[in-house]
């Protein structure tokens, strides 16, 4: 599928009533209402919404705490999948740590997630170690994925 235009702008409280719905969809393991408002006020986490043709398309949040940034959440509406929405949520991240001087990006992702190790590898993840029983909703390990960016701040 080719891309779509996509529009990537900072989450706000009002959309919430928007993000929360598909969260609740994706994830068996879903942030709530008050994690995501957590998210919003915290000093150094970013939120981000991506909308195409006037609909949320997906959504991500990360933290930035040089010399490492965080991706917590990435999640792309079932119908904007295979559009390249994740890819401009991610180029969106990996463009903030960047110019945050971070060093590294991590992240979790559930063992059999195969769509999702096989995007984050496509852009520089490795995977770094398995972390035994982090998920909840099932029980299930968490693979911790790294990707380093350049000493100067610049993607590497």
């Amino acid at each position: 599928m080719p891309a779509l235009p996509v529009t990537i702008r900072p989450m706000t409280e009002a959309d919430l009533e928007r993000v929360l719905p598909l969260e609740h969809e994706i994830f068996t393991d879903a942030w709530s209402l008050s994690f995501f408002g957590e998210v919003l006020a915290e000093p150094g986490s970013h939120a981000l919404v991506a909308e195409a043709q006037d609909q949320l398309a997906g959504y991500a949040t990360f933290l930035v705490d040089p010399p490492g940034a965080h991706l917590t959440n990435l999640a792309v509406a079932p119908a904007y999948r295979r559009k390249s929405v994740a890819h401009a949520l991610l180029d969106r991240i990996l463009g903030t740590v960047a110019a945050a001087r971070c060093e590294h990006v991590s992240l979790e992702v559930r063992p059999g997630n195969a769509g999702a190790i096989a995007f984050y590898r496509k852009h520089g993840f490795e995977i770094a170690y398995r972390w035994k029983d982090y998920y909840r909703d099932p029980v299930e390990d968490a693979l911790v994925m790294l990707r380093f960016l350049g000493t100067e701040g610049q993607e590497a």
